[in-house]
C-alpha cells in the first residue's frame, strides 16, 4: 500500500479504473445477458471506455457528470456518421479524415474540448467498419447511451475524486501572498526598520505561489486556456500577478530615502495592496468581487501629487520609486478589471483601444462567447499554428489507417485505429518513444490470449474474468506505464469478442499485426508530418513575439517622444504572444531533455513590453518629451536591439546564441531640468530598464534562471 500510494497518492488512478471497469462492464452484461443484444453490447461497454479511460474531463465530480452528459448527443451524431458511412471504404475513410481533423482542433476551445477528443475519436472508429448495417443503429445508439448514463451517475457516487483546488483558488492564493509583500514594502517606505525584514520572510512563498500559476505546473486540463472570457480573464490576471511581484522586488531594492513623493507613492502601494487583497478573498470565495474605483481614484490622487511636487533638479534615481509606484497601481487596477471580466461583469464603457491599435489588452471583454471561440479556431487555422498541424497529422494517420484495413479486408482494422491514437504522438521523437513499450506490451498480451483461447474454456469464465482485467487493466497504464496497459487491455478486448462472437486463438495474432500497422503509420507519419513538434515552431512563435516586442519599443518611444502615430506593433504582438502560448502550451505537453532556455522568462519578457507600453501610452501625454528625444532614443534603441538579437537567435534555434550575454550599454546624460516631463521620463526609463533585464535573464533554465526567485535570494541577503 505504501508503493500505490506514493505512485497514486489520492487513489485517483485506482478510483478511476474501478468506476470506468464497473460501469463498463455492467452495461456489457446488461445489453448482452440481459436483453440478449450482441450487437448493443460491444457500444455499451467502449461508451464507457471512450469518456471514462481515453477521456480526460477536468472539474469536480458534478462537473464531469454534466459534461458526459453535454457530449451524449456528440456521440449520438459520431456513432450516426459512423454507421452510415462504413458503406464503403473511402467514404469512411473520408469520414475519418474529416472527424479526425475536426475532433483533435476545435481543441483549440480549450482544455476540456482536448480531454474529450480522443474519446470522440473512438466513438467514430468503432462503427465505422464492416458489416454496413445502418438498421442496427437504434441499438447502437441505446448501448451507448445507457454507458454514458451510467458512467455519469458513476462520477457522482461510485468512489468520486477529490475535487481539486480550481485555478482561481491557487491565483486567490498567490494574490494574497503578493499583496503582503507589497504591504510590507510600504511599511518599509513608511518608517518601519521592520518592513524589509518582514518581505524578505514572506517573499518565498509568494514566489512559490506564484510559480505555481505556471501552465507547466499544473495538468493541461486545469489550465485557464479556453477560449471564453473567464478563462482569458483569469489567465491575464495571473500573469499580472506575476508582473507586481516583480516590481515588489524591484521596489524593495530602491533607495527610498530621498525619493520624491514618498508619502504619496506609500499611500498608493496600500491602496494595491487593500485592492489585491479584496481581488484574493472574491477568488477565494470569501469576499465580494472588488470595483476599480478605489484604485482608480489613488491613481488620481497620486498623479495630482506628483504634479504638486517640482521634480526640477533632482537626480533621475530619486524619482524611479514614485514611478514603480504608478506601475504598480496601475498593473492592481488591471488585475482588478481582469478579475471582474473573469466573474462575467460587463464592461461598463465601450472598449477604449483606438481601432487602427485593435486588438486591445481585454479586447474579449467586449466580445460574445461564440465570437471568442470562433475567433480561437479561426487564428489557428493556419499551417503555422501547433493545434493545426497536431490535428492534420492525425487526421492523416488515421485516414490512411482506415483507407489500408478496408483495402486489406483486416477482420478487426478498429485495433490499427485505436493504436495510432495510442502511439501517435506531437513529435516524431515522442512517437518512437512510445513505440517500444506499445508493441512489447500487445505481443505480451496477444501471447497470453492466445494461451487462453487455445483451451477450450466455459464461458462462465469469461464473464467473471472480464471485470477483473479490466480493473487491473484500466489501472496498469497510470501505475505501471503504456507497455503494460497495452497488454492488459489486449487481454480486454479478447475477452469482449470472446462472449460477442466466435473467436480462436488467432484473434491474438490479428491483434499484433494491426498493432504493428497501425505503428508502423503512426511513426511514418510522425517523421514526415511536422516532426519536431511543438518545439519546431516555438523557436519560431517565440522569436516573432521578441522580434515584434522590439517593435513595441521603438514605437512606444516614438509616440512619446516624437508624437507620431501609434502604429500595428502592439496588436502584431499581441497575436504573436497568442500563438507563442500556444506553441510553450504543446511544448510543454511533450517529453524533452532539459532545455538551456527558460521558455516562461522569454515569453514574460514579450508580455512585459506589451503591457508596460499599453499602459504608458494610454496614461502618458504623447510627443511632449522632444528635449529628452536623444538619450530615450540612445536607451530605447539599446534595449530593443538586445530584443532583436535574442529573436535572430530564436529563428536559428540557436540557444547557445541567444544565451550569450549582451554588453552593457553606454552610459547617457539625462536631463534634471524638464519639470513634469521628468515623472514622464522616469515612467519610460523604469519600463525600459525592466526589459532589459528581463531580456537579458533569459538565457538559463528555469531551475537556475527564475528571475523572482534570483531576486528572493538577493533581497534576504539585504535583509540581514
Amino acid at each position: 500500500m505504501q508503493w500505490l500510494r506514493r505512485k497514486d497518492p489520492q487513489y485517483r488512478a485506482v478510483r478511476r479504473a474501478a468506476r470506468v471497469a464497473l460501469v463498463a462492464c455492467l452495461a456489457f452484461y446488461f445489453c448482452r445477458y440481459v436483453l440478449g443484444d450482441a450487437k448493443m453490447a460491444p457500444y455499451a461497454l467502449f461508451g464507457a471506455v471512450a469518456l471514462g479511460a481515453l477521456s480526460q474531463i477536468p472539474g469536480s465530480p458534478k462537473q464531469r457528470a454534466a459534461t458526459i452528459i453535454a457530449v451524449l448527443p456528440v456521440g449520438w451524431a459520431l456513432v450516426s456518421l459512423g454507421t452510415l458511412l462504413s458503406i464503403t471504404t473511402w467514404s469512411a475513410t473520408l469520414g475519418m479524415f474529416v472527424l479526425g481533423f475536426v475532433l483533435s482542433f476545435v481543441g483549440v476551445g480549450g482544455p476540456r474540448l482536448v480531454g474529450l477528443a480522443a474519446g470522440m475519436q473512438l466513438l467514430y472508429i468503432l462503427p465505422c467498419f464492416p458489416p454496413y448495417d445502418p438498421g442496427s443503429l437504434l441499438v447502437r445508439l441505446e448501448g451507448l447511451t445507457l454507458a454514458l448514463v451510467m458512467l455519469a451517475i458513476a462520477e457522482l457516487f461510485l468512489w468520486p475524486d477529490p475535487t481539486p483546488p480550481t485555478y482561481s483558488r491557487r491565483l486567490g492564493d498567490a494574490v494574497a501572498s503578493m499583496a503582503g509583500c507589497l504591504n510590507a514594502v510600504a511599511d518599509y517606505w513608511a518608517g518601519d526598520p521592520k518592513g524589509r525584514t518582514r518581505l524578505a520572510d514572506l517573499v518565498p512563498a509568494a514566489a512559490d505561489l506564484a510559480d505555481q500559476l505556471r501552465p507547466s505546473r499544473m495538468p493541461p486540463v486545469m489550465r485557464p486556456a479556453s477560449a471564453g472570457r473567464r478563462d482569458r480573464a483569469l489567465s491575464s490576471a495571473a500573469g499580472t500577478a506575476r508582473l507586481m511581484l516583480g516590481r515588489t522586488l524591484d521596489m524593495s531594492a530602491a533607495d527610498a530615502k530621498d525619493a520624491i513623493n514618498l508619502p504619496a507613492s506609500t499611500r498608493l502601494l496600500r491602496e494595491a495592496a487593500a485592492c489585491a487583497e479584496a481581488a484574493s478573498a472574491w477568488l477565494r470565495g470569501t469576499g465580494p468581487l472588488p470595483g476599480t474605483e478605489e484604485i482608480t481614484a489613488a491613481l488620481n490622487e497620486f498623479r495630482v501629487a506628483r504634479m504638486n511636487a517640482d521634480p526640477n533638479g533632482r537626480p533621475s534615481e530619486q524619482l524611479h520609486l514614485s514611478s514603480m509606484a504608478l506601475s504598480t497601481g496601475e498593473f492592481a487596477k488591471q488585475l482588478v478589471f481582469a478579475i471582474r471580466i473573469s466573474a462575467g461583469v460587463p464592461p461598463e464603457h465601450a472598449d477604449p483601444t483606438p481601432v487602427e491599435a485593435r486588438p486591445g489588452a481585454f479586447w474579449f471583454a467586449y466580445h460574445k462567447t461564440p465570437d471568442l471561440y470562433w475567433h480561437r479556431l479561426k487564428e489557428n487555422l493556419t499551417p503555422r499554428s501547433v493545434a493545426f498541424q497536431g490535428a492534420l497529422r492525425l487526421a492523416v494517420a488515421l485516414a490512411v489507417a482506415r483507407l489500408l484495413a478496408g483495402e486489406l479486408d483486416l477482420s478487426h482494422g478498429f485495433w490499427v485505429l485505436l493504436t495510432i491514437l495510442t502511439v501517435l504522438r506531437t513529435s516524431a521523437a515522442e512517437t518512437r518513444s512510445t513505440l517500444r513499450p506499445a508493441l512489447v506490451g500487445t505481443v505480451g498480451g496477444s501471447i497470453a490470449a492466445a494461451v487462453l483461447l487455445l483451451f477450450p474454456l466455459d464461458p462462465l469464465v469469461y464473464i467473471i474474468a472480464l471485470p477483473i482485467v479490466t480493473l487491473i487493466g484500466f489501472a496498469a497504464g497510470p501505475l505501471f506505464g503504456l507497455g503494460w496497459g497495452q497488454a492488459l487491455f489486449t487481454l480486454v478486448i479478447t475477452l469482449v469478442f470472446a462472449q460477442v462472437t466466435p473467436v480462436d486463438w488467432r484473434i491474438a495474432e490479428v491483434r499484433v499485426l494491426d498493432v504493428l500497422l497501425g505503428a508502423a503509420i503512426g511513426v511514418l507519419i510522425g517523421l514526415f508530418a511536422w516532426p519536431r513538434g511543438g518545439g519546431g515552431e516555438l523557436y519560431r512563435a517565440t522569436g516573432t513575439f521578441i522580434a515584434t516586442s522590439g517593435e513595441v519599443i521603438r514605437e512606444t518611444i516614438g509616440v512619446m517622444a516624437q508624437g507620431k502615430t501609434p502604429g500595428t506593433a502592439l496588436p502584431r504582438a499581441r497575436r504573436a504572444g497568442q500563438l507563442a502560448e500556444a506553441s510553450f502550451a504543446l511544448f510543454q505537453s511533450e517529453q524533452h531533455p532539459m532545455a538551456l532556455l527558460d521558455w516562461q522568462a522569454t515569453l514574460i519578457s514579450g508580455h512585459h513590453a506589451v503591457r508596460g507600453a499599453e499602459t504608458l501610452i494610454r496614461s502618458c501625454p504623447a510627443g511632449g518629451l522632444l528635449p529628452c528625444v536623444g538619450p530615450l532614443t540612445v536607451v530605447a534603441a539599446d534595449v530593443a536591439a538586445r530584443y532583436d538579437r535574442r529573436a535572430v537567435a530564436l529563428f536559428q534555434g540557436d540557444e547557445e546564441l541567444a544565451r550569450r550575454p549582451i554588453p552593457e550599454p553606454e552610459p547617457v546624460t539625462w536631463p534634471t531640468d524638464l519639470g513634469q516631463d521628468l515623472y514622464v521620463i522616469a515612467d519610460l526609463r523604469v519600463w525600459l530598464d525592466g526589459l532589459r533585464e528581463d531580456i537579458d535573464r533569459i538565457g538559463g533554465t528555469p531551475e537556475r534562471a527564475d528571475s523572482v526567485r534570483e531576486r528572493v535570494a538577493e533581497l534576504a541577503d539585504g535583509a540581514q
